[in-house]
């Protein structure tokens, strides 16, 4: 059946248009749904035979059923197999991982990244992943294909939806697949499917089961060169596989002529792929056994050491599996030809023997003989189900602190909670783990924040403080000071400056330490907009120096960034920008990509902007744009607005074909408050030029512009304008009065709105006078 495709030619046609947009400069993705056999790897696979013969770099991984814990597995899995010499475009793959050491972690041979979690680490990868796929695309179509979705990690699934929303003129084109039936109403991967399919450059293929024709064709395909396979057992077949094209062939292997009738069949699916596993000698059976408990993958030198078999006999079994058409070789091991056989086999396991053999891929994977160890989540995952609770209590600790490194904070907290709940279970967990049970709670809830999970990780803490040991005062402050940025993120400033204070109070001023450098920086942050008392200029400058003495940098910048502020605010103008720009030269000789250097370079940039030096702006723009996208933060909260600002110097200074140039990178498609804010920027150029883009970004900013009102401000103001060049003066001043009801009218930002509205009834007078209706002119 290799290179074979039957009854399938309407899905391929879609995969195929959505790869030649691509190839013609418009990204697109394409989610293939189906039942388990049902043919969606094999669809996806004719797919990508076509496109490397039309010259596309093609990309390929697959999710596994630990891929909960492992993140990026199925990224890590594209690029691997990707860069692999032999690979079409592997020079290429391999020159653009070089140039993005926050990519080449991920691979085995990777370096594991930093020694700690980075706040932007996330942000970081996935701006290493789009501007990788954007530098391959330059020379040729990318096709990137993430199979088995419906196993996905949580940073898999952020992943695929960030590429989803902001690949749009980059020649790539993404296709995933998932099992429709395992997706129950809670699983995680629903609302991600049902988000991404309201995308207009998303689409969805449902591959749906064969027909009697197609599954008479697919037979007569099997049966090639033995006897002509006869309508009565075309018909059974279909019966019994419901036109399932993968239980459709077990069921013709288990017997092409079904002459005893299918009485004498398994009864289920799981029974036939288990009977044809019977077939095979001791040795073959026990190799499947050993492939099955490894996952859908295993490596070749490791399937030989599990077996306990000898050289030649293990050499046998593999040829033997292989030639039955069981596992297929793939890269340096082996790979179960349907992910369903791999289930069959493992569920079929005795308890004992199930143990044994996670206990033996556990020893094997905690030492080596050449003395690497494996991945830790896969360690832990073995030694879990092997009941080694020590070993996968450390392995769950080292492999949260693995999937820190990688910015994938979601999986971190899981196995951080996972060490946790083993804390009570194992002796000596302190010495295990290399940290006390509330250092460990600490880092899970830093974990959660960095994951999106506010309200979690500010759960935790609280608890924290109620068991925390008065004696630790570095503990507490910590504790405190965490807590404080957290609640201050979500809008609780009474108690996020509450603790910030108690941080900095529980903590000695000498000598001075990064800890206290740092509870001082988030406490002049909490005073920033609360300080009746007037305590925020002087303790921001003490606690400069103190961060100074301390060498702790990210806070000297922080505390910089703020006092900056505060002192704009009160309309202190003079040295301001040299403040910004101090805080950011400190972070950038530090090598600091923290949010303090992203923060300070986006002020510097603005305030420059703000007070008129349109050439020190774009200067200040420029390098903060490329500061972030060095560092793939081009997509990161600062990186954006940094762009965006970019863009509305060039708007001011009259350069508008340049800002339309910085426009084309802005999203159409966008789905959060802050991407709008972008989008919305591309309006000022767009609006006045009569750009045809600007109706459909409209329609996309119209269901958020209610949920921010910087958003609503800019996006309605521009939609009025751009209803008045329509000759529409009604829609305008509704857009006008609206804006106006959420801005203060004693600010420069009403000038502009104020002075649409004007237009808009003038314009209304105008037609009301040129209609004869005097009155209403003069109204």
């Amino acid at each position: 059946m290799n290179g074979v495709l039957i009854g399938r030619g309407a899905e391929l046609a879609e995969l195929t248009a959505a790869l030649e947009r691509a190839a013609a400069g418009a990204a697109g993705a394409v989610l293939v749904s189906g039942d388990a056999g049902v043919g969606k790897s094999h669809l996806v696979a004719a797919l990508t035979r076509a496109a490397r013969g039309k010259g596309c770099a093609v990309l390929v991984g697959q999710c596994a059923e630990l891929g909960e814990s492992m993140p990026y597995l199925p990224l890590a899995d594209a690029l691997w197999t990707a860069a692999q010499g032999g690979a079409p475009a592997a020079g290429e793959v391999r020159a653009a991982l070089d140039a993005r050491p926050v990519l080449r972690r991920l691979l085995p041979d990777g370096d594991g990244g930093p020694g700690a979690a980075s706040e932007l680490g996330q942000q970081q990868l996935f701006g290493g992943v789009l501007g990788l796929l954007g530098e391959l695309g330059r020379d040729r179509p990318v096709l990137l294909v993430l199979e088995d979705l419906h196993w996905a990690d949580r940073s898999t699934r952020h992943l695929l939806t960030f590429l989803c929303r902001v690949l749009q003129r980059e020649r790539v084109c993404l296709v995933g697949t998932y099992r429709s039936d395992d997706l129950h109403r809670r699983h995680p991967l629903r609302p991600v499917v049902a988000e991404l399919l309201r995308l207009p450059n998303v689409t969805g293929v449902e591959v749906p089961p064969f027909g009697p024709g197609e599954t008479a064709e697919y037979l007569a395909e099997l049966s090639r060169g033995a006897a002509p396979v006869t309508a009565e057992v075309v018909e059974r077949v279909h019966q019994r596989s419901e036109g399932n094209p993968f239980y459709a062939g077990e069921l013709y292997s288990a017997d092409p002529d079904l002459r005893d009738g299918p009485a004498e069949l398994p009864s289920g699916l799981a029974d036939l792929l288990l009977s044809r596993v019977e077939r095979l000698s001791d040795a073959g059976q026990r190799v499947v056994r050993v492939a099955a408990v490894a996952g859908r993958r295993i490596d070749d030198e490791l399937v030989r050491r599990v077996s306990g078999l000898d050289e030649a006999a293990v050499g046998e079994a593999l040829r033997e599996v292989v030639s039955h058409q069981l596992l297929v070789p793939y890269g340096t091991g082996y790979t179960f030809r349907h992910a369903l056989l791999r289930e069959a086999v493992y569920a079929d396991l005795l308890p004992g023997e199930r143990t044994r053999l996670h206990a033996d891929f556990a020893r094997l994977l905690a030492g080596p003989p050449d003395g690497t160890r494996g991945p830790a989540a896969e360690l832990a995952h073995h030694s879990l189900a092997a009941h080694d609770l020590p070993a996968a209590f450390a392995a769950s600790v080292e492999a949260g602190r693995e999937a820190d490194r990688l910015g994938a904070p979601a999986e971190a907290f899981e196995h951080y909670e996972r060490a946790l709940e083993l804390w009570e279970a194992v002796p000596g967990p302190a010495e295990a783990a290399g940290v006390d049970r509330m250092w460990l709670s600490l880092t899970a809830a830093q974990a959660s924040a960095r994951a999106g999970e506010l309200r979690r990780a500010v759960h935790r803490l609280r608890r924290l403080l109620e068991v925390a040991d008065p004696a630790d005062a570095v503990l507490g402050s910590t504790i405190r000071e965490h807590l404080a940025a957290f609640l201050g993120d979500i809008d609780e400033d009474a108690e996020s400056q509450a603790m910030a204070r108690e941080a900095v109070a529980m903590l000695p001023a000498a000598p001075p330490t990064e800890e206290r450098a740092h509870a001082l920086a988030t406490y002049a942050r909490t005073l920033l907009y609360r300080d009746a008392d007037g305590e925020l200029p002087a303790l921001a400058e003490r606690a400069i120096e103190e961060a100074r003495a301390a060498g702790a940098t990210g806070a000297e910048s922080s505390l910089l960034v703020t006092l900056g502020l505060y002192r704009e605010s009160r309309e202190a103008d003079t040295g301001v920008a040299e403040v910004f720009e101090k805080a950011r030269d400190l972070a950038a000789a530090s090598d600091e990509t923290s949010m303090s250097a992203m923060r300070a370079a986006f002020h510097y940039a603005r305030t420059k902007f703000d007070r008129g030096d349109l050439a020190g702006a774009i200067r200040a723009a420029d390098e903060g744009v490329k500061f972030a996208l060095d560092n793939g933060l081009g997509w990161s909260t600062f990186g954006t607005v940094l762009r965006s600002l970019r863009y509305l110097v060039h708007y001011t200074t009259g350069n508008w074909a340049e800002a339309n140039r910085l426009a084309d990178g802005f999203s159409v498609q966008v789905v959060r408050p802050y991407e709008a804010q972008v989008s919305a920027y591309s309006l000022f150029v767009g609006v006045a030029q009569g750009s045809p883009d600007v109706e459909e970004r409209l329609r996309w900013i119209e269901p958020l512009w209610g949920r921010d009102a910087f958003l609503n401000y800019v996006a309605r103001g521009l939609a009025a304008e751009h209803a008045l060049w329509q000759g529409d003066p009604d829609t305008a001043i509704e857009h006008v009065g609206n804006v106006l009801g959420t801005v203060y009218l004693n600010t420069s930002g009403a000038i502009r709105i104020a002075a649409t509205g004007l237009w808009a009834e003038a314009d209304r007078a105008a037609r009301a006078r040129a209609a004869g209706d005097g009155a209403a002119a003069r109204a």
